[in-house]
């Protein structure tokens, strides 16, 4: 079931996922060199999402209901970059797991801690699955780092 999100947010994350289970299988993906992706160094959950804490972060941990501010970048598999939060800009804020945003996005920030860092390879039935959004391709792969700013 796809669902919109209220928020007025990039189209990325304006999105929830309507993956259909297609696509590549990571472990078979040629990252980009200028992503620094061993999938050897991730971690893969049930779902199929890898992450990698780059920075742990020290302050609270960040749970399912909380209202949850990030600054992120987002990248195709082949290295492109689609959409980016950065300062200076006001991070993008969205309430955990309630589909805000795209799946693997809600399951990636679950955990972090304020401060933490989180490298995410968002597979596309949790991400877009076989539809094309703006730039970004049906069934792509996509590289998120995602650094948490605050809770509430």
């Amino acid at each position: 079931m796809c669902r919109i999100a209220t928020l007025p947010a990039l189209a990325l994350l304006a999105l929830a996922a309507c993956g259909d289970g297609s696509g590549p299988d990571i472990t078979q993906v040629n990252f980009a060199p200028s992503l620094g992706i061993d999938l050897a160094t991730f971690t893969r959950s049930a779902s199929g999402l890898y992450y990698k804490d780059l920075e742990v972060g020290g302050g609270a941990l960040v749970t399912a209901g909380q209202e949850v501010s990030v600054h992120y970048t987002g990248h195709l598999w082949s290295g492109g970059q689609f959409d980016a939060n950065q300062p200076p800009s006001t991070p993008f804020t969205f309430t955990l797991g309630v589909g805000q945003v795209i799946d693997g996005f809600d399951e990636g920030v679950s955990g972090m801690r304020i401060g933490g860092r989180r490298q995410l390879i968002i597979p596309p039935d949790l991400g877009y699955g076989s539809r094309a959004t703006g730039p970004i391709p049906a069934n792509a792969v996509l590289v998120f780092t995602i650094e948490v700013i605050s809770v509430q």
